[in-house]
């Protein structure tokens, strides 16, 4: 890396660059995030890299985000990525976990670091937490742009993977976590990195592929007390070709409903896929573990173990994209592609799950 590393920043929109619209409440408005930073001095640091600002046009809320805005944003980054150390995409919280798990698997090879941000207050407002998010997402590409590769998320003193971030919270500053994998860097008085969870850059450096997504039609469904089986059916329902089914605790659901687990087997029979992630936070699906989940393996579903809904959905996209038969893509559902899981196999005998994140990634 040059001795003054470059920054791209992609401005896609979001709460970090909106300004209060004179109706009250807060809107997108072009040129109005990069005015404000160049008002701040702190932007113009010692230790702060090089940057441009690359404003997306139109600007969106990302409530508004599609597949193809994932495909703007990868592609962007490819056609500057000869000219660039690192990558800073400024992006709604909403749905902000779930581009950068898009990414994720859209550029490949990927030897640089790219890193998403954002803020539940605008830049605008004296009391925000956009200045340090931005700020210190830049002096993390300045500072070891050379030493990173991979998509991340950056929010509220914490540095994740971009396949392991979810929305936790919408009312406070703390609103995104890692809930199956630590964070790979902590910021207080000091950086702290944690080196053997960031993937290192392979040279010689590549520009990355780009795997459009959205071609494939993918869906979630939360399974709740006293649902109706035809609900299910609908959503199963061509040309749906892979499905998140979010079950509880260690990947559970009825397993007294035959309506439901028949509509699952008539489903996989044809074809779809169907991975079983958990509603709670923390923990994986184990259909081995209880009737109520082995009765969802005898009818198809395979586990996706500690998966996001972000991240299966992103990795459903992009493997039915590759054009993999249903059942290379249950299979590889079940693999480590980008470090979104943490596969049994991984796990030492009698280790907790916490000691195993660290000690088997790879």
């Amino acid at each position: 890396m040059a001795d003054s590393p470059r920054i791209f920043v992609a401005h896609t929109g979001g709460t970090i660059g909106m300004a209060r619209q004179p109706s009250g409440e807060y809107d997108t408005q072009p040129g109005h995030l990069e005015a404000q930073i160049e008002a701040r001095g702190a932007f113009r640091g010692e230790h702060v890299p090089e940057y441009d600002i690359y404003e997306f046009d139109p600007l969106l809320d990302s409530a508004n985000m599609t597949p193809q805005d994932w495909l703007a944003m990868a592609t962007t980054i490819r056609d500057h990525y000869d000219d660039y150390d690192g990558f800073l995409i400024v992006h709604g919280t909403d749905t902000m976990a779930f581009s950068a798990s898009a990414l994720s698997f859209m550029l490949d090879p990927l030897d640089k670091p790219v890193i998403f941000t954002g803020s539940q207050i605008p830049l605008v407002e004296t009391r925000t937490d956009a200045q340090s998010n931005l700020l210190t997402a830049l002096l993390i590409l300045g500072a070891y742009a050379d030493r990173m590769s991979g998509v991340f998320l950056y929010f509220n003193d914490r540095l994740f993977r971009g396949t392991r971030a979810t929305k936790v919270n919408a009312d406070t500053f703390d609103a995104f976590a890692s809930p199956n994998f630590p964070p790979v860097g902590t910021v207080g008085i000091n950086v702290e990195i944690n080196w053997p969870l960031v993937p290192a850059p392979k040279k010689p450096l590549r520009p990355p592929q780009v795997v459009a997504l959205g071609s494939a039609t993918v869906a979630a469904f939360r399974v709740f007390p006293g649902l109706d089986a035809s609900y299910l059916t609908h959503v199963l329902a061509p040309p749906v070709q892979g499905v998140v089914l979010e079950c509880y605790g260690a990947g559970n659901a009825p397993s007294n409903n035959d309506a439901f687990l028949e509509a699952l087997r008539t489903a996989t029979e044809q074809g779809t896929v169907i991975v079983d992630v958990t509603q709670p936070l923390h923990g994986t699906a184990d259909l081995d573990l209880y009737a109520t989940g082995h009765a969802l393996a005898e009818a198809g579903v395979v586990s996706g173990y500690d998966l996001t809904t972000e991240a299966a959905l992103a990795k459903l996209y992009y493997l039915f994209e590759q054009g993999h038969a249903p059942d290379a893509v249950r299979r590889l559902m079940q693999q480590n592609l980008r470090g979104e899981l943490t596969p049994p196999d991984e796990v030492p005998p009698n280790l907790g799950r916490s000691r195993q994140r660290l000690a088997g990634y790879r």
